[in-house]
């Protein structure tokens, strides 16, 4: 293992890579609570060390334990007495300060910095190591350098006291906590650092999924030095996207088109889906370089939707309900996706991973819900006229089942997917399709969804496996759009608010039980297949 500098231990590198990857996969990679943990944990026995991780949807808590062969000067012992390279001690200890600091929303939790060669104010809490009386030890055998020593322990003392002053109400709380200063400690040569790491999911280029997937294999076989690793994790985030804005552009319209027919077989719902997600497109793209703008981004795509559809289009009862006209150009931004991984979560007992997924989900679909009523308020339109009656059809059935073609190419396109992964995202669509229409026809729509849930995340879980292959997310989400969950759920919304009690109520009902039957069938399908295991990483601890 290498060292990216001189005086840092390999605990520290480890850390600081498995702090990035963490953070990486998840903004990235799409994996849930288990995914993330399988990795990180592997990744961190094929350099030596130890990793626990306790993860949220939107964050995590990494603790990287490592062994060290004769680290002990500079260690701080339990009771706070600081022991330094040059036998200076201090009873009760001096501590540095906490901050918050890394890159793009990784925190690192920093504890108290000790003295006498430990880090100071800032440094990430460890655990492990010798106590004061090998630091004396060790002050005995550099005893020439005692004085130049002292002066360096004496100023990071001051250093760590005008940081304590500048931050007056930390120290008040490390002494409501019992007083502990000593978070470096060195017990069974060991050291432990653990850091809190923060980012927020953004799927919108699976080619990044894509990469990662290829890097860690890389890792797990070739376990090249983390300064390489590193900034080979940091190339991956930084690559240039692989679609054109105008291509992403294409790619939202083809996305939405090729589902409309499944919301109602007309050519009016064809026509006027090509309309509405063109603007819905347009919007999208703009959001890109405006971080404002994106935040909001599915209440505004939502208001515009509503606006042009109730304002411009007036679609009649002979054209379906304005809901179902709106529904495939919004498509892009229903939550169905997350709604069933949450689900599955929380069956899965990934408690609150799945709480949050869950609540962001529902934040998400009730911000198209009052766009459309917006639409609704400005527009005039009394909510009565948000029925979703679909219109007879006047498409044929190949029409129909050529659309989901369409639907894959405007997926690979929005979400940058590479195009050598287009042929099994394809045939995972139509496998999906085809197990749920089979099933769905011999004993209903229930069994239907749950077999099909079922074989989606069987033949995912196993295509996904052997080194090459794409990673599990970019197989199985067009096979999981397929599903239709959240579309319901936008329906159920808007038929309640337009007084359609009835049929909101069990619009409603529908949403729920596919949902649920959704995240059962990813879980029975993922029990059907052998355990991803740690041991395809090597151990070399």
């Amino acid at each position: 293992m290498s060292d990216s500098g001189p005086g840092r231990a390999p605990a520290d590198e480890l850390h600081g890579f498995l702090r990035e990857l963490t953070r990486f996969m998840l903004r990235f990679s799409g994996e849930g609570a288990e995914g993330v943990d399988r990795v990180v944990r592997g990744l961190a026995r094929t350099y030596g060390g130890r990793a626990e991780t306790v993860l949220v949807a939107d964050g995590a808590v990494l603790s990287v334990t490592v062994g060290e062969d004769g680290a002990g000067a500079g260690g701080i012992d339990r009771t706070g007495g600081v022991s330094g390279a040059g036998g200076v001690g201090q009873a009760g200890g001096v501590s540095g300060v906490g901050r918050t600091s890394g890159l793009d929303g990784v925190g690192m939790v920093s504890g108290a910095g000790g003295t006498g060669g430990t880090s100071g104010a800032g440094g990430p809490s460890e655990i492990g190591g010798t106590g004061a009386g090998e630091g004396r030890a060790a002050g005995e055998r550099v005893g020439a350098d005692e004085t130049a020593r002292e002066r360096a322990v004496r100023k990071r003392i001051d250093g760590g006291q005008a940081a304590q002053e500048r931050t007056g109400g930390e120290q008040a709380a490390r002494e409501q906590t019992g007083g502990e200063q000593a978070v470096r400690e060195r017990t069974g040569g060991e050291r432990t650092l653990t850091s809190v790491v923060s980012a927020f999911p953004d799927l919108p280029r699976l080619d990044r999924a894509f990469a990662l997937k290829a890097f860690v294999e890389r890792l797990r076989e070739e376990r090249p030095p983390l300064d390489e690793a590193m900034a080979g994790l940091r190339r991956i985030e930084a690559m240039p996207g692989r679609v054109p804005p105008w291509a992403r552009l294409l790619g939202i319209v083809l996305f939405a088109l090729g589902f409309a027919p499944a919301v109602q077989p007309t050519w009016y719902e064809i026509g006027s889906t090509a309309l509405l997600a063109g603007l819905v497109a347009g919007l999208t793209v703009l959001s890109e370089t405006r971080p404002r703008l994106a935040r909001v981004l599915p209440l505004l795509a939502a208001t515009l939707v509503s606006l042009v559809t109730l304002g411009l289009l007036q679609p009649g009862h002979a054209h379906g309900g304005p809901v179902l006209i709106m529904l495939p150009a919004l498509f892009f931004f229903v939550p169905g996706d997350l709604l069933s991984a949450a689900a599955a979560e929380l069956v899965g007992g990934f408690l609150s991973t799945g709480a949050v997924r869950l609540v962001y989900a529902l934040v998400l679909l009730l911000q198209l819900y009052v766009g459309v009523l917006l639409g609704v308020a400005v527009t005039g339109t009394p909510t009565g006229a948000l029925f979703d009656t679909a219109q007879d059809a006047d498409l044929s059935r190949w029409v129909v089942v050529g659309s989901w073609a369409v639907f894959t190419a405007g997926l690979v396109l929005a979400f940058g997917v590479p195009w050598r992964a287009a042929g099994w995202v394809t045939a995972l669509v139509f496998l999906t399709l085809g197990a749920q229409a089979a099933v769905t026809a011999l004993i209903g729509e229930v069994g239907g969804t749950f077999v099909a849930a079922v074989a989606l995340a069987a033949t995912v879980d196993l295509l996904s496996r052997p080194p090459g292959r794409p990673p599990r997310l970019v197989l199985f989400l067009g096979g999981f759009f397929t599903l239709t969950a959240g579309s319901l759920g936008l329906r159920a919304l808007t038929s309640l608010s337009g007084g359609h009690v009835l049929h909101g109520f069990h619009d409603l009902m529908d949403f729920v039980t596919v949902v649920m039957t959704i995240a059962v069938g990813l879980l029975a399908g993922a029990a059907l297949v052998p355990s991803r295991a740690e041991r395809e990483f090597r151990d070399v601890s």
